[in-house]
């Protein structure tokens, strides 16, 4: 198993303890990069693609652990999109 698949599998399972920096390896997997937005100090961040929809999101602070809301959000998304 690829260490994307595995990812994949992991983000699936919608774990307590997804991070920051894994969120952003998903992403940029399915072709998506990063675009910050505002002048917010970087922490709202535009997750861009050339053909689906954009993703806005805050960065989580002071963890990096994402929270469960926000988890179920880019899940579902993510499945209305046909990517996962």
């Amino acid at each position: 198993m690829s260490k994307r698949y595995k990812l994949i599998e992991r983000f699936k399972k919608r774990p307590r303890d997804f991070s920051w920096a894994e969120l952003e390896n998903l992403l940029y997997g399915y072709g998506y990069t990063i675009l910050p937005s505002g002048n917010t100090g970087a922490s709202r961040i535009k997750f861009v693609h050339n053909v689906y929809p954009s993703i806005f999101l805050h960065k989580p602070h002071p963890s990096h652990i994402l929270k469960k809301y926000r988890i179920d959000y880019i899940y579902e998304f993510l499945l209305n999109e046909r990517l996962i």
